[in-house]
């Protein structure tokens, strides 16, 4: 198609330099290049807090044919810092689109760049692991100057990205899934507000928040940096760390805040909810080569065997060598064997570094949320305190 804008570039800091047109915004942005293979929702993957700091190619080849809509945003805006596809599609087509993905994306502020080869990008950092790398619409910038600015960027690994995607103040949450989405049996479900849930905002998505809303959960999203005593002065009877962006091992204070609410209340961790839990549990992270971003990871429950495709969304994993003999690794990636999930024997604290309520994906994981619901359940009774 025609795109509407200028020249793009893409230079990495291994000194490959990639062309193509622009859409969306014009701008000079530098981030962490990582690739994702979902074939659908890119809306959600947009507005997705996890991916601040990171410039997203998407490996599907034609991306914008379905639009953009108000309903399947994740959060309040997009976090990311540029969005790379092969072919922009010209064609919008879906009876839920109010518009066009150039047109979001200049609302939000986000350059994207078409026309390039994302097959030989991803093979590359298939290769290399996630690289730094420089987006620009600017062409008075020489590519050597470029590359050098993408080598000379500290990276993710350095930065604390929590002030830029939390909350500011407490707020709550009430909104439900549309009916159309599975949720468990209304056997199953809770009355309405029977248990009250403190998130912690990471930089939560919306989703999570409609999925306990679905099962009859009553939400109070807190700040990254509200203190445990804060948190256990709301009497909560379970306590949410969210998903977020960024390298784990550098959130330390989140990790303090953790442990001293373990034992406290159920706490249930998704992502770097996931991470900073395992923290807590006296672990330690590490970086992947280049991550697992995308909607069909296969993970294996080990207690049961049972085998879920799922959406993931991180660079970083809990080293399962370093948790403590009173830690359980649930879930394994059947890629490469990363831990997916642990639970504590002893204490209800439960946590899975995928995301179970990922809407573009399948809803496998879905009853994870139910799981934490009967913690709380067991809590509330006296059976899990």
């Amino acid at each position: 198609m025609t795109l509407p804008g200028s020249p793009i570039r893409l230079a990495l800091e291994d000194g490959s330099i990639w062309h193509g047109s622009s859409f969306g915004t014009t701008g000079t942005h530098i981030g962490e290049v990582v690739f994702n293979t979902s074939l659908t929702g890119y809306q959600e993957i947009l507005t997705d807090p996890s991916y601040a700091g990171q410039i997203v190619v998407m490996t599907a080849p034609q991306i914008g044919n379905t639009g953009i809509n108000p309903d399947d945003n994740e959060s309040r805006r997009a976090f990311l810092r540029g969005f790379v596809v092969r072919e922009l599609s010209p064609v919008v087509s879906n009876w839920r689109s109010t518009g066009t993905l150039h047109d979001e994306l200049v609302r939000q502020g986000v350059t994207g760049g078409a026309e390039m080869d994302t097959r030989a990008i991803t093979r590359r950092l298939r290769e290399k692991g996630a690289l730094k790398g420089v987006l620009t619409t600017d062409e008075s910038l020489k590519d050597a100057d470029l590359i050098e600015q993408a080598r000379a960027w500290s990276g993710l690994g350095a930065i604390d990205l929590m002030p830029e995607v939390t909350c500011d103040e407490p707020y709550g949450w009430s909104e439900p899934n549309a009916t159309e989405w599975a949720i468990p049996s209304t056997a199953e479900i809770p009355s309405a507000n029977t248990f009250h849930v403190v998130a912690f905002d990471f930089g939560i998505k919306s989703n999570i928040l409609r999925r306990f809303a679905s099962q009859g959960c009553r939400v109070t999203i807190v700040p990254a940096r509200m203190s445990a005593d804060e948190v256990l002065a709301m009497n909560p009877d379970g306590i949410f760390l969210s998903n977020g962006p960024g390298d784990p091992a550098v959130l330390t204070y989140l990790v303090d805040t953790t442990r001293q609410l373990l034992g406290k209340a159920p706490i249930f961790g998704i992502c770097l909810g996931h991470q900073i839990l395992g923290q807590a549990f006296g672990g330690q992270t590490y970086k992947l080569k280049f991550g697992h971003h995308g909607g069909n990871q296969p993970v294996k429950h080990l207690p049961s065997g049972r085998i879920e495709i799922s959406a993931h969304n991180h660079n970083y994993a809990v080293d399962p060598q370093t948790l403590p003999t009173d830690i359980e690794v649930t879930h394994i990636n059947l890629n490469d064997d990363c831990c997916e999930g642990m639970r504590h024997k002893t204490i209800p604290a439960i946590s899975i570094q995928y995301h179970p309520e990922a809407a573009p994906g399948p809803h496998d994981a879905d009853p994870l949320f139910m799981e934490f619901i009967r913690m709380m359940q067991d809590w509330k009774s006296g059976d899990g305190g």
